[in-house]
């Protein structure tokens, strides 16, 4: 029986040609090699399966060819590339990080890189998940890989660059490696099962490329197990039920129930999703997906960002005709804070249930306008029908002229007559009202974060409320709503408003002391802020603020624990009696 060997190792690039979604870096090492500019160490790096070790060997079989192509390639049949292909080249050393982390293998590798090549001109160590040595094997490799013999060339590779230390880096030519295209590995598998005599469609290997992420190697591995799934004819139909993938046909069916609003029948088709069993989130994310590809399909300059088969990105193309943008745009955002918040969710049917419904009321006509899809109002309307008699519509409220002005109602037997009064009409006194704390709509512990900076009160500010008389409780409460509504950017200064304490004069002027001219130069640059808002706040136009620096034996704020007590004291001085009585002490 002949050995089988999986198609990542058959079909494993042996020239830089080959190589497959890596153009610019294999010219880039090509042209390196034409012009005899041959850097002693570098460093691979990239996802996995991209082919970092692979262009390692292909680098060192080139530099080591004793009859080098014009194009910079191997040319396979002097001794030095037979014996690579053959694997039995001694100029070659690949050494697994993985499992020779130790400062001893990094001692032995230094020891071997003295001894010159016997055959071809370099001598190339190709380290392999180099972030898993130690710190000492770093540290034990450092002086080597800067300062290498003539003949050795050092060729690490990882997935995790940012695992090694600086100094490594810094020696080091870096190359990273991009994930490779769906194109790209669409078209290499159709080449590789060209070759191995195997029916494939187009949609079928766009599925498997999706699923490989940008690897090569988990793309050939995944072929291999749909090929034995399917005796040799892989259709999209086996390949999704392999690969456990959801079909397209759920997306456009559910699509164009949102669209047509029917969101008891996008319920079932969930439900029915679910029965299949697949998990919710992974149905959501798809459903993201599926809305962006759409997006992109509208577009003719944003196609190519579409990376599905031929015949279904017909299907793609017909159905964004029917999608307006805003609901596309919403229907992300919905899908997006639906994947967010699934992990964390107690009922998460219950979840992306809701989701569903929100999403297939956007294109009911009262559906929220304002938006603009940055983020749609969280309402859900009614969406089964109830047999019975219709809904009353809402009576629209009555307007302030035609309201009646006392809480009682009306008789309805006959209309009220109005007659004009004999008495001449008295003018209002204007009345000084007091403002209390029940007055002011937000607290002075939490400002809104929907409330921008500086933000006043829509609510119109009437004549008679003019010129208010306030207390120093309600100036200090203003102060401090001010200080918290201050931006992320200014929260040194809003630290140090808070440990302010405005002071009341006389009439509406207050007084703030603060304890050095730098923090004078900062409140007086913000009292026109700060008045503008305390009077909108206080309903006082004549509120003024003054900033001084306080006097050597005034403190201004106490803040250690000594300066406190020594308040304290001063409003009662039994607390002092109390220490001494007792013979406390601070610490």
């Amino acid at each position: 029986m002949e050995n089988y060997i999986v198609s990542a190792r058959k079909y494993r690039p042996l020239t830089f040609e080959s190589v497959v979604g890596q153009k610019a870096l294999t010219m880039t090492l090509k042209n390196a090699i034409l012009s005899h500019k041959l850097a002693h160490a570098y460093l691979f790096c990239g996802p996995r399966g991209v082919g970092k070790t692979t262009c390692a060997r292909i680098f060192a079989k080139t530099i080591n060819c004793m009859s080098p192509a014009s194009n910079g390639e191997a040319c396979n049949e002097c001794e030095s590339c037979r014996a690579f292909n053959e694997q039995r080249s001694y100029n070659i050393h690949e050494l697994d990080a993985a499992s020779n982390n130790s400062i001893d293998d990094i001692r032995s590798l230094i020891e071997q890189v003295r001894i010159p090549p016997q055959i071809g001109k370099y001598k190339v160590y190709i380290i392999d998940e180099v972030h898993m040595l130690s710190a000492a094997a770093f540290n034990a490799f450092l002086k080597t890989l800067e300062e290498p013999p003539q003949h050795a060339i050092f060729i690490l590779a990882t997935t995790e660059k940012y695992k090694i230390l600086p100094t490594i880096l810094s020696r080091c030519q870096i190359y990273d490696f991009s994930r490779i295209s769906i194109h790209d590995i669409v078209e290499h598998l159709q080449y590789v099962a060209r070759q191995e005599g195997i029916e494939a469609e187009p949609e079928a290997l766009n599925i498997i490329a999706q699923k490989a992420d940008g690897g090569m190697r988990d793309a050939l591995s995944i072929f291999d197990q749909t090929a034995s799934f399917t005796g040799g004819n892989i259709q999209y139909k086996s390949v999704i039920e392999n690969l456990n993938v959801l079909d397209y046909e759920y997306y456009f069916r559910l699509t164009d129930c949102l669209l047509e609003n029917r969101v008891p029948d996008s319920l079932l088709i969930f439900n029915d999703i679910l029965n299949k069993g697949f998990d919710g989130n992974h149905f959501i994310t798809g459903l993201a997906s599926h809305f962006r590809d759409l997006l992109v399909s509208k577009d003719p300059a944003t196609l190519p960002l579409l990376e599905v088969g031929a015949s279904i990105r017909e299907r793609y193309r017909q159905q964004s005709q029917k999608c307006p943008v805003k609901f596309l745009y919403r229907a992300m955002k919905l899908c997006n804070d639906c994947d967010m918040g699934y992990k964390t969710s107690k009922n998460k049917r219950l979840l992306v249930e809701i989701t569903l419904i929100q999403l297939g009321q956007l294109t009911l006509p009262d559906a929220d306008e304002g938006s603009g899809g940055r983020g749609p109002k969280q309402v859900i309307n009614p969406i089964f029908k109830t047999s019975g008699a219709p809904a009353q519509k809402p009576q629209p409220a009555p307007s302030p002229s035609t309201a009646a002005p006392s809480s009682v109602a009306a008789p309805s037997v006959r209309p009220a007559t109005t007659h004009p009064s004999p008495l001449p009409a008295q003018e209002k006194k204007k009345k000084m009202p007091v403002i209390t704390k029940e007055d002011f709509g937000l607290s002075a512990r939490k400002v809104s974060e929907a409330e921008p900076v500086y933000a006043v009160p829509e609510k119109p500010v009437a004549a008679e409320d003019e010129d208010c008389v306030f207390e120093e409780s309600e100036l200090d409460l203003c102060w401090r709503e001010f200080a918290n509504s201050l931006p992320a950017e200014e929260k040194a200064t809003s630290a140090r408003m808070m440990n302010l304490k405005p002071r009341l004069l006389d009439g509406a002027a207050f007084e703030v002391a603060v304890d050095n001219g730098f923090v004078e130069k900062i409140m007086k640059e913000l009292a026109p802020k700060v008045e503008a808002y305390m009077r909108k706040r206080l309903r006082n136009s004549h509120v003024t603020m003054s900033v001084r620096v306080s006097a050597p034996h005034e403190n201004v704020k106490a803040y250690s624990r000594v300066e406190r007590f020594q308040l304290m004291c001063k409003k009662n001085p039994e607390l002092l009696k109390l220490k001494n009585e007792f013979g406390l002490e601070f610490y």
